[in-house]
C-alpha cells in the first residue's frame, strides 16, 4: 500500500495538481516509487472518498481547471501511522538475476553484451543521483528534512554503486566463460 503514502507524502511536501504530481514523481520520488499519471490519478480519488485529502477551493470556477490537493489531518495522522508500521523487506525480482541462473544451463550467449548495457544504465543513474546531490544538497543544508531526504538519496546511490560493483564481477566472469 505505498503509492498512497507516497503521494501523500509528495502532497504534504507541496500541495499539487495530479498533473504536478506526475512530474514531481518523474523527477523525485519516482526514482525509488514509480506510478504512472492515471495510477496516480485514480489513487486522488481514492485518497479524497477516503476523507485522507481534499480538493481545494478555485477561487475562480473554470471549466477544465486543474484541481489543487492538499493533505487533511486524517491523512497525516495516516501517514504518521504508516511510517512507524513494521513492514518486511520484498525479495528481490530482478530478470537479469533470473537470466543469468537461465544461462546456467543453456550457456551464456549474448549474456555480456546485455550486462555491458546494464552497466552503462547503472552508470547513468548513479550521475544523475550525484548531480541531484550537487544541485539540492549544498553544504550547509542540515535540517532534518534534508538529513532524511539526503539519506534516501545515498541509498539510491549506494543501490547503483553495489550493482556497478556487481555487474563488473559479473561481466568478468561470462568473459571469461566465452
Amino acid at each position: 500500500m505505498s503509492l498512497p503514502h507516497a503521494i501523500l507524502t509528495a502532497l504534504m511536501e507541496k500541495p499539487s495538481s495530479g498533473l504536478e504530481l506526475t512530474r514531481r514523481f518523474d523527477r523525485s520520488i519516482g526514482y525509488f516509487w514509480s506510478a504512472t499519471h492515471q495510477q496516480i490519478y485514480r489513487e486522488l480519488g481514492r485518497l479524497e472518498e477516503a476523507g485522507l485529502i481534499r480538493a481545494l477551493p478555485s477561487e475562480v470556477p473554470v471549466r477544465g481547471q486543474k484541481k489543487q490537493y492538499e493533505v487533511l489531518d486524517a491523512g497525516s495522522a495516516e501517514l504518521a501511522r504508516w511510517v512507524g508500521e513494521s513492514q518486511d523487506p520484498k525479495a528481490i525480482r530482478d530478470p537479469l538475476l533470473l537470466r543469468i541462473r537461465a544461462a546456467a544451463v543453456v550457456g551464456p550467449h549474448g549474456l555480456a553484451a546485455e550486462l555491458r548495457r546494464h552497466l552503462e544504465l547503472h552508470r547513468r543513474q548513479l550521475a544523475v543521483y550525484e548531480a541531484i546531490e550537487e544541485r539540492d544538497f549544498p553544504p550547509g543544508r542540515d535540517s532534518d528534512e534534508d538529513r532524511l531526504r539526503r539519506l534516501v538519496l545515498h541509498g539510491g546511490t549506494g543501490l547503483e554503486t553495489f550493482w556497478l560493483r556487481w555487474l563488473e564481477e559479473a561481466l568478468a566472469e561470462v568473459e571469461d566463460m566465452t
